[in-house]
């Protein structure tokens, strides 16, 4: 029997959903909301055109055709949609940011409290394979206690969405808050504690500089230095640039202590890459006792591959969510309370970029 599934927003994400879902025994997706027409039909095209669709999901949830939700609507919307389907009791999948402010997640752990079904917050970099290797050679005692995480994300500028949305804070949060809370939830759950201080340098130097949208320019930034000092005296820092596509790696994500360090090397999207094919990630071991450097390929199947943009990580993640919405043993792997964390980390760069202060976390 399927576990039946509702998506809110079809776009480039919201498809991206459906295609690693339709890989997975056990789930199907029964039903469509969005009020661009045009996308939900590209995304319905993906099932068949089986899907019911809806342009409002109130109607959607008011045919109580599903047995959990997803939301991939843009990122001002999930804290009214949150209020929405919190009281269906049904297991929720959210799409990242939880919501744009502290303040909006924070009223929604209000609204949650009490509640039964699970609200599970997509942090798909959790779930990218050289990510659960990285997590395993720290649990290996490889680098001894983990003292200093390092995150390069150099990549392409913001995708264009509908109605550009993704061009300005009030809606996506802030770049820090949008792009990085993927980064600051890493940071969290590697270095197993919580940040007390962020400081921030970032600018808009390059992207969407001469964009006007109703006369307004865009105000989100394309790169960033930020540190990050842990209760537990670990640092974390992000090198962000978001107008280097050229690069070899998008991502690489380093744990170092005083037995060695351990690199995540992790290429861009497939369709960004000169040849337009996928390559692998790397993960890359250095021993300090030895001086020996070990370098090993990480495979992925190619089909879940090609099914998105995140290295089969939206593939595994929806294994587990799956898991246990037909279970219903254990708690979401990522807590509504884990999505406020990185809100508030990324809430806070924000404003230490604009004032130039270091920002402590109460």
């Amino acid at each position: 029997m399927n576990v039946r599934y509702g998506l809110i927003g079809t776009g480039m994400m919201g498809q991206e959903h459906i295609r690693n879902i339709c890989l997975i025994d056990g789930a199907k997706v029964v039903a469509l909301s969005d009020p661009d027409t045009g996308m939900l039909q590209a995304a319905n095209s993906l099932l068949g055109d089986q899907a019911r669709t809806f342009a409002d999901h109130h109607d959607m949830i008011a045919a109580d055709l599903c047995d959990a939700y997803i939301i991939v609507a843009p990122n001002d919307l999930h804290l009214s949609l949150l209020l929405d389907l919190i009281p269906t009791e049904k297991p929720i999948l959210c799409e990242k940011p939880l919501c744009t402010t502290v303040a909006g997640c924070e009223t929604v752990i209000a609204a949650a409290k009490g509640r039964h079904a699970p609200i599970w917050v997509a942090m798909e970099y959790r779930y990218m394979p050289p990510i659960q290797q990285l997590l395993a050679e720290r649990d290996n005692d490889r680098v001894g206690i983990p003292r200093m995480m390092a995150i390069r994300e150099h990549r392409f500028p913001f995708l264009e969405k509908v109605g550009d949305w993704n061009r300005f804070n009030a809606r996506t949060g802030g770049t820090l808050v949008e792009k990085c809370c993927h980064f600051w939830d890493l940071m969290r759950l590697v270095l197993q504690s919580d940040p007390i201080r962020v400081y921030a340098s970032a600018g808009i130097d390059e992207n969407h500089r001469h964009e006007l949208y109703n006369g307004h320019t865009p105000d989100i930034l394309d790169n960033a230095f930020v540190t990050v000092d842990f209760r537990n005296g670990a640092r974390g820092m992000l090198d962000l640039c978001m107008f280097a596509e050229g690069s070899y790696w998008q991502e690489v994500i380093s744990l170092t202590g005083a037995k060695g360090r351990v690199d995540a090397c992790i290429p861009g999207p497939a369709r960004f890459s000169k040849d337009g094919k996928e390559r692998k990630s790397q993960l890359v071991i250095s021993e300090r006792a030895s001086k020996q450097q070990i370098t090993q390929d990480v495979a992925v199947d190619e089909t879940i591959l090609s099914a998105g943009d995140h290295h089969g990580s939206t593939y595994y993640q929806h294994q587990k969510f799956l898991q246990l919405v037909t279970t219903g043993i254990g708690q979401p792997e990522v807590t509504i309370e884990d999505a406020l964390w990185s809100v508030r980390v990324g809430e806070a760069a924000e404003l230490s970029a604009k004032t130039g202060l270091a920002i402590t976390l109460d």
